[in-house]
């Protein structure tokens, strides 16, 4: 087999083979392709597409391109969880613990942030104590005994993907939806997970758009996982303005607190009761997504998921008495206000830019080699379609620096007030098959 053959069969509209497939990857991997070949292939699945079979035989010899994840000495079905991406994006804070409290085992590996806030292991490490450097003896137990644990990414998972995603990164190839879809779920299923849910975002703070394309994404995704056996379900939610209210690693520690007592964010709640029912059903605990939307609600409103957010982080060696008293997590030194410079209705809030203007103060990394200070961030006051008087705060700038003017800057330059205006509608589009 060559090469050269494989990259001209799909640049005519050609349908791989799945020894076609593996001998691209295994061969890129190991160093026998070159990477202007393999730029030459990712154009060519750029313009001619790939068909259902084409995707899910990518993804898995990307998986096999590297260590997998064993969880089969973990009991029940695990579940797991994958958005992409967003700006204050809290749900695994809340998701974890409100789904293992119905005793369905979440089993987590999550890594760093890199870019508006950090990933969910820098958002927990804002708790003091908290760690994720545990074996992978004691990660079974936990889950086993109290259905829930978080791990940091370990091993040599899917290198075929991140040597692909870099050259693609470089080439002009990334917005191609069966490489995008291969990327994501091979992660995923190299983790070890028996069933994913997928929150696919769209609008101006993601990476999908538009409808149509997250759309595309979320179908292409959920196909692939339920062609190589993990039953997947995906939802659209919307990402053109920040979810919930905080943007930072204590703040949204905080804003998942008060979701788990009942008390969060109506859109936080919404995406979160959405997601778990998801998750509830794939993990064997209810039959419809109502049944299990009903379960998640009594859990939050018996105190059972709150209790099981403090014996996650007691385990992991976490402060448990944050969920008492939230003034234990990290403060700033300087909280301003950001206010209205004339009244209206809030028409539009650039999720992505907001995002920056959080990274500004340190609440995100702009290179692997950043520190984050865990907390700064913001917390916003308005959201799109509430009126803001002139003068009344649009976001409180939490900081630990005095000068925050190009902060403000960006805020200003990215929130606009008009006569009138709308919400956004925040799930766009729930599939189950």
């Amino acid at each position: 087999m060559r090469m050269v053959d494989v990259i001209a069969k799909k640049r005519d509209g050609g349908k791989l083979t799945t020894e076609e497939i593996n001998f691209f990857i295994k061969g890129y991997t190991a160093g026998d392709v070159p990477d202007y070949q393999a730029s030459s292939l990712a154009m060519a699945i750029y313009f001619q597409d790939m068909d259902d079979q084409e995707r899910a035989d990518l993804t898995m010899a990307m998986v096999e391109s590297g260590d997998q994840i064993d969880l089969s000495d973990i009991d029940g079905i695990k579940v797991d969880k994958h958005s992409t991406g967003g700006v204050g994006d809290t749900t695994t804070l809340v998701l974890a613990p409100l789904v293992a409290a119905l005793d369905i085992p979440v089993a987590k590996m999550s890594g760093r942030g890199l870019g508006h806030t950090g990933g969910t292991i820098d958002k927990l490490e804002a708790v003091e104590g908290f760690h994720v450097e545990i074996s992978d003896e004691e990660f079974v137990r936990l889950v086993n005994e109290d259905k829930i644990a978080v791990i940091g990414q370990t091993g040599n998972l899917t290198p075929a993907d991140k040597k692909l995603y870099a050259l693609r990164d470089v080439t002009g190839t990334v917005n191609s939806i069966p490489l995008i879809a291969s990327s994501i779920m091979s992660k995923k299923i190299a983790a070890g997970s028996d069933a994913i849910v997928l929150d696919v975002k769209k609008g101006a703070g993601a990476f999908m758009k538009t409808d149509e394309d997250a759309e595309q994404l979320a179908h292409a995704m959920v196909k692939i996982g339920n062609n190589v056996g993990r039953r997947t379900m995906a939802i659209i939610s919307d990402m053109s303005q920040p979810l919930g209210y905080a943007i930072g690693n204590a703040l949204e520690v905080k804003e998942a607190i008060e979701t788990l007592k009942g008390e969060g964010p109506e859109d936080l709640n919404e995406l979160v009761l959405t997601l778990g029912s998801q998750m509830v059903v794939l993990g064997g605990g209810a039959e419809t997504l109502d049944e299990a939307r009903g379960k998640l609600q009594e859990v939050i409103d018996n105190g059972k998921a709150l209790e099981k957010f403090r014996t996650f982080l007691e385990n992991q060696g976490g402060n448990g008495d944050v969920v008492d008293d939230v003034s234990l997590l990290p403060q700033a030194a300087y909280e301003i206000e950001v206010p209205a410079k004339q009244s209206g209705v809030v028409s539009r809030m650039v999720a992505d830019e907001i995002g920056i203007a959080s990274m500004l103060l340190g609440a995100g990394r702009a290179t692997k080699e950043d520190t984050i200070d865990l907390a700064v961030g913001l917390m916003l006051r308005k959201k799109v379609g509430d009126k803001a008087e002139e003068g009344e705060s649009l976001v409180t700038i939490y900081s630990n620096r005095e000068d925050v003017e190009d902060v403000k800057e960006k805020i200003y330059a990215n929130i606009e007030i008009a006569e009138q205006a709308e919400a956004p509608k925040l799930i766009h589009t729930i599939i189950t098959e």
